[in-house]
């Protein structure tokens, strides 16, 4: 069970903090059953509800700074996940991002950032379809980075960048 401040990353929501966790006194609310009551950090700033005991929940403890620094630390060794089908490709990523899982969401980063590299080179432009789901796993990982680096969200790409440049140089 997670306590009230806790971060966690819930769902297509991303990261969020627990404001309170408790029965709640809405008409759609069981009761009795308790409830975390859950408030985006970067998203829409509508208010969460989520039972307890739902095991279905895509609920999880957001990454340290400690988990945060060892995986950008990690990203020149992931492996991309390139798929040549596009539907097939779509249908992988949605798998990802389903996951809620930032060395997922660094996959999908990882993948699109090359390839786009590589159709800008050939004078090309990216596809809309790449361009959504890098915006989207960029989202989630930079949102749940900024919280446990304790910067803000636009500082978090830059931040990655001149790690792995260090990492690069030594």
């Amino acid at each position: 069970m997670f306590s009230v401040n806790d971060h966690v990353v819930f769902g297509n929501h991303g990261i969020c903090v627990i404001k309170a966790i408790g029965p709640l006194d809405l008409s759609i609310a069981e009761r009795g059953r308790l409830y975390y009551t859950l408030e985006p950090l970067y998203a829409q700033k509508n208010t969460i509800y989520t039972p307890v005991d739902n095991e279905k929940s895509s609920l999880r403890r957001a990454i340290t700074r400690e988990d945060a620094l060892e995986l950008i630390d990690r990203i020149p060794q992931v492996e991309t996940v390139w798929v040549l089908d596009e539907k097939r490709r779509e249908e992988k990523y949605k798998e990802i991002m389903k996951q809620n899982d930032c060395m997922g969401w660094m996959q999908i980063i990882k993948t699109l950032y090359l390839k786009k590299q590589k159709r800008l080179a050939e004078g090309r432009k990216n596809t809309a379809r790449d361009d959504l789901y890098l915006k989207l796993a960029e989202d989630f990982l930079y949102g749940e980075f900024a919280a446990a680096l304790g910067v803000e969200k636009d500082q978090v790409e830059e931040l990655i960048g001149r790690r792995v440049r260090e990492m690069e140089s030594a």
